[in-house]
């Protein structure tokens, strides 16, 4: 499918919520799987929250994956004045937990950073809790609203569109979440398909506030839909 694409011509962008991994280890797992994609063709995350802290002067205590970690080399983490939550799996203990919650009480204007607000993803051994579920938790903890960096935030689709060099109008998401994925993309004015794999569940098509622009059974029929329009 990724062939047919940009063997038509299409710029093609992958927008990822991907934070158990660098990017550089996203591709090289996804090139092993037989997908042709560089670094540069993926928007993810860590990146953008890296962009955003450097922006700010923000330095970060990390509540994310070990594999993560490598991403934020670059970045000052002396004396936090802020705390970055991503998917941090094994990573979420109480203690963990706990320690993130205290530094942010005990902060005058306390940041969350929150690289996503998934609540849940599908590994082959079934249904994963997001970091959504753990930002909820402090934020409610600290009476505070994390900012989101990652699906389904609009700044984040933009960095995305930005990267293609084209308008949201001439964009279409193809996805599997229909908040994340489809929400957010609709909300930037662009068009979203919604795949019937993945986390996509039938009561998916009663959602009171979104609504696909189409549903595709799998990413073949999506490519066929988009190039069948050109």
């Amino acid at each position: 499918s990724l062939h047919r694409i940009k063997a038509s011509g299409l710029k093609l962008q992958l927008c990822t919520n991907e934070t158990q991994a660098t990017r550089e280890s996203f591709v090289r797992k996804l090139r092993a799987m037989g997908f042709d994609i560089s670094v540069a063709q993926v928007t993810a995350p860590a990146p953008a929250a890296c962009h955003l802290l450097r922006e700010r002067g923000l330095r970060p205590h990390l509540l994310v994956h070990n594999d993560l970690i490598p991403e934020f080399a670059e970045i000052d983490k002396t004396n936090p004045n802020c705390v970055v939550l991503g998917d941090a799996a094994e990573n979420f203990t109480y203690a963990n937990l706990n320690e993130a919650f205290r530094l942010l009480i005990g902060m005058e204007k306390p940041v969350l950073i929150s690289l996503g607000k998934g609540r849940y993803y599908k590994e082959t051994d079934g249904l994963k809790l997001d970091v959504g579920a753990y930002m909820k938790a402090l934020e409610y903890a600290c009476d505070i609203q994390a900012e989101v960096v990652g699906k389904p935030a609009k700044r984040f689709f933009e960095s995305a569109l930005a990267e293609l060099g084209v308008p949201p109008e001439q964009a279409i998401m193809i996805g599997d979440d229909i908040v994340n994925d489809v929400g957010g993309a609709q909300q930037c004015g662009m068009r979203a398909l919604q795949v019937r794999t993945g986390k996509y569940r039938p009561s998916d098509e009663n959602h009171p506030e979104v609504k696909p622009d189409a549903y595709v059974n799998n990413l073949a029929e999506a490519v066929d839909i988009i190039l069948q329009e050109l």
